[in-house]
C-alpha cells in the first residue's frame, strides 16, 4: 500500500492553508498514495497561541473537517487529518469518558485558580477519514509541549487540554497507530499502540527548527526500529507568517530504520510503499517484540 506524508508551511489564515492542503493531497493521490497524512496544524499556524481557539470546531462539524471529508471522497483515499483544534467543552475529560460527576465548589475553585477554564482551551486532534468521507477515529494529543531555551519559549498547556488515551485504527489493510509531534519523545505511548502490533505509526508534527535539528530523525528512526514497523511523519517545514521556523524533514521510515523518502523544507509530498513482507521479515529475523518482558 502506497502512503504519503504532506509537508506544509502553514500561515495565519485558514482558507489559504486549506487550499494549499487540497493541492498537496491531490498531488499525493495522483502519485498513487492510498493513505495520506497531513502535518500538525495544517489548517492554521497563528500569530498568537490563542488564534487556534478562534477556529476551533465542534466534533464532526466545521469547514476544516468538511474539507478533510471532501478530499477523502474526491480521491477515494484514507486521510490522517494532521491536527486541528477541537473545542474543549466545560464537561471536559469526564464527559468524554462517560464518567462525568458534579464537581464540588472547592474543586471548581481549584480548577479556576490552576489556569484557563476548559472552555477557553482546545484539543489538538488528529482525525482519520475513510475513503467514503466517514470519520472513523480520532486521537487527542496526550503530551503537551513546553520549551524554553532563553530565546524561544512555548507552553501548549496554556491553550490546550491533553488527551486521555492511545488510539490505533484499521485503515484498509494497515493497522495504524496515531501520535502527534511531542508524543514522539515518549516511547511508552508507542509500546501501548503495539498491542496488537501496528503496521504503521503516524506522526504529524510542527517541530521547532531547534529541537528538530537535534532530535527529529533520531527519534523517528528509533520508534521504527524498536516497534519494527513503518513510520510516516508529516511535518511543517519552513519559516511561517508568525516568524516561527519549523524543521520539516517529513519522511517515511521502514521497520529496519531505513529512511525511504524525505523532504527537507518547503511544501511538498513524500511517497513510499508499505510492504507487509518487509515487516514480517524484520520481526522474524529479530523477534524483539516477542522478547519483551515488561
Amino acid at each position: 500500500m502506497k502512503i504519503a506524508a504532506v509537508q506544509m508551511v502553514s500561515g495565519p489564515s485558514l482558507q489559504p492553508n486549506l487550499q494549499a492542503a487540497a493541492a498537496l493531497v491531490s498531488e499525493a493521490a495522483a502519485a498513487g498514495a492510498r493513505l495520506v497524512a497531513l502535518p500538525e496544524y495544517f489548517c492554521l499556524l497563528g500569530r498568537r497561541d490563542t488564534d487556534k481557539l478562534e477556529v476551533a470546531e465542534a466534533p464532526g462539524r466545521g469547514p476544516i473537517q468538511q474539507a478533510l471529508a471532501g478530499w477523502a471522497r474526491e480521491h477515494g483515499i484514507w486521510i490522517i487529518g494532521g491536527t486541528l483544534p477541537i473545542a474543549a467543552t466545560a464537561g471536559g475529560a469526564a464527559a468524554a469518558s462517560g464518567t462525568a460527576a458534579a464537581a464540588s465548589d472547592d474543586a471548581a475553585r481549584a480548577a479556576a485558580s490552576a489556569g484557563p477554564a476548559p472552555a477557553a482551551r482546545a484539543l489538538n486532534r488528529s482525525v482519520v477519514v475513510a475513503p467514503d468521507g466517514r470519520f472513523v477515529a480520532h486521537y487527542d494529543k496526550l503530551h503537551l509541549f513546553a520549551f524554553d531555551n532563553g530565546r524561544e519559549s512555548y507552553d501548549e498547556g496554556r491553550t490546550l487540554r491533553a488527551g486521555e488515551r492511545p488510539v490505533a485504527v484499521q485503515c484498509g489493510p494497515l493497522r495504524v497507530g496515531l501520535s502527534i509531534c511531542y508524543d514522539l519523545r515518549f516511547p511508552e505511548l508507542y509500546r501501548a499502540l503495539m498491542q496488537p502490533p501496528c503496521d504503521l505509526l503516524v506522526v504529524p508534527a510542527a517541530f521547532t527548527h531547534t529541537t528538530g535539528q537535534a532530535h527529529w530523525e533520531i527519534l523517528l528512526r528509533a520508534r521504527a526500529v524498536e516497534n519494527q514497523c513503518y513510520v510516516l511523519a508529516a511535518a511543517q517545514g519552513g519559516t511561517h507568517g508568525n516568524g516561527r521556523r519549523t524543521w520539516g524533514r517529513s519522511m517515511i521510515v521502514d521497520p529496519w530504520g531505513e529512511v525511504l523518502a524525505v523532504r527537507d523544507e518547503g511544501e511538498g509530498v513524500v511517497v513510499a510503499d508499505v510492504e507487509p513482507a518487509r515487516i514480517e521479515a524484520v520481526r522474524r529475523q529479530l523477534p524483539a517484540l516477542a522478547h519483551r518482558r515488561l
